[in-house]
């Protein structure tokens, strides 16, 4: 049996998960413990079938988890490898734990291993979960567990770390292809990422790893992490959301990729951010509501007249650079913003209809998927009214402009994502023959402007108490 480092495992109903990850290191000859939180299935008997040592400790959260079975298990080791029963380890890495040796590192204190995460059997290889690295081996009695995390479970070691990038841990909950379970697991974690980020807005909690953008892969997280607590809630789902599709190019994870940035870029945070609401409610409930002296008649007058100004610039704009009386050959070359957004919008959904499949080609001014009827861009399919209304509304809204910027352009480029996603629709579905009492411009302002008025709810909810004063 080796003397160099041995393995801790957590475990709950994991009778489908544990033989494979035991399997994966079986010929490593490491000591196995196995922390179990009150399993009802196969779970404790598949442990000690391998030989693991067994512990039982009621689950709080995974943080305190990690800290019981770090303080309570009798390793005689120098290393510990941590890992959760849903990981398994890859050949590459099995082969270069089967050469550890302590002494090659005598100065290290941590060692991070590179992971690969599966979502219903497809590899999450963009949206900046690939390269990902997370802290899995650290010097036993040195590292610890950061309990002043409430959700994610981090080990902290002081003094140096390294980063293996070859070879991996797979991570593949298969109880997860059921959606009904992710979204179950999910919501029992937002409680706890709710209460955590509340209790760091009143000051109850602290940030163990020091903050480094530069610094290693935990403290860029946490870096990242304080970024997060200042951006505005329901906006940063939105934002994250975008971030990870497009600028970490999650978008080429295909559909399952997709749906599972979706989920937990979006909706998990979402739902993180209405449970903070709730709870702050309820503290808010027991306080005087602060003097809210800002006037309503001058907001809906700067409301108004910025939705004019908007609105007819606009338009004005749109005679200057189409051919006709007062068409102006300068403007239409070099400034037609709205020749670029037209142009913006259908690349962006000939890039989502091949992403599922379709061909669809594009001029200046039509789409075509073959198969189907031409798709013609006029001005009014570019949303333009609909952005200057929600430009004016947040523009007029009495609280600081910084306040205001990172929510007026997420809003807008939300405006135009959601108009891709109607394009791809009309592309696929739509026929101009069928008679209709209702034109598919006026439905798309209709849902649009729903959603609107309970994004600008929210927001102005959000920001009740900063108003300023008139």
């Amino acid at each position: 049996m080796t003397t160099q480092f041995s393995f801790i495992i957590i475990t709950y109903n994991e009778e489908i998960h544990l033989p494979r990850l035991l399997a994966s290191i079986k010929n490593l000859d490491a000591p196995v413990f196995v922390l179990d939180s009150g399993s009802t299935d196969a779970t404790v008997a598949i442990a000690k079938d391998f030989g693991a040592t067994v512990l039982q400790h009621a689950f709080e959260n995974h943080p305190k988890q990690w800290d019981f079975a770090l303080k309570n298990f009798d390793v005689r080791t120098p290393w510990v490898i941590c890992l959760d029963a849903d990981q398994v380890v890859t050949p590459e890495l099995n082969s270069r734990l089967s050469s550890f040796n302590d002494a090659d590192y005598r100065e290290i204190n941590g060692i991070y291993f590179n992971r690969k995460n599966y979502f219903k059997g497809r590899w999450v290889r963009n949206g900046g979960y690939s390269p990902f690295y997370l802290l899995k081996m650290i010097r036993f009695g040195t590292g610890y567990s950061d309990l002043n995390e409430n959700m994610d479970h981090r080990l902290i070691v002081p003094g140096k770390t390294v980063i293996w990038k070859e070879g991996f841990i797979i991570e593949e909950n298969l109880k997860e292809n059921k959606i009904s379970f992710w979204i179950a697991k999910h919501n029992r974690y937002s409680d706890l990422v709710a209460q955590e980020e509340v209790e760091r807005l009143m000051q109850m909690r602290t940030q163990t790893v020091n903050p480094q953008f530069w610094g290693t892969p935990d403290e860029r997280t946490a870096w990242l992490k304080q970024l997060w607590w200042r951006l505005p809630r329901y906006v940063r789902p939105m934002l994250y959301f975008m971030y990870r599709i497009f600028f970490q190019l999650g978008i080429l994870d295909g559909r399952t990729g997709v749906i599972f940035h979706f989920l937990q870029a979006f909706w998990f945070r979402l739902v993180v951010d209405i449970k903070i609401d709730e709870i702050l409610k309820q503290e808010e409930d027991t306080k005087i509501p602060p003097e809210n002296n800002s006037s309503p008649v001058k907001f809906v007058l700067v409301f108004i007249a910025l939705f004019a100004v908007f609105y007819y610039f606009n338009i004005i704009y749109f005679g200057l650079t189409s051919p006709g009386n007062h068409y102006s050959a300068f403007l239409a070359t070099h400034l037609n913003y709205i020749r670029g957004l037209r142009w913006l919008l259908l690349k962006s959904t000939v890039q989502v209809l091949g992403l599922f499949g379709y061909t669809a080609i594009s001029n200046d001014y039509e789409l075509l998927v073959p198969g189907h009827q031409v798709l013609v861009l006029v001005y009014s399919c570019l949303g333009l009214g609909v952005m200057s209304f929600f430009a004016a509304f947040v523009l007029a809204y009495p609280i600081k402009f910084k306040s205001k910027i990172i929510f007026l352009l997420s809003g807008l480029l939300g405006i135009q994502i959601l108009n891709v996603t109607r394009l791809v629709l009309l592309a696929l579905f739509w026929s101009s023959r069928e008679n209709r009492l209702i034109d598919h411009h006026t439905i798309f302002n209709i849902i649009l402007y729903i959603i609107i008025s309970i994004t600008l709810y929210f927001w102005v909810k959000r920001n009740d108490g900063t108003i300023l004063n008139s």
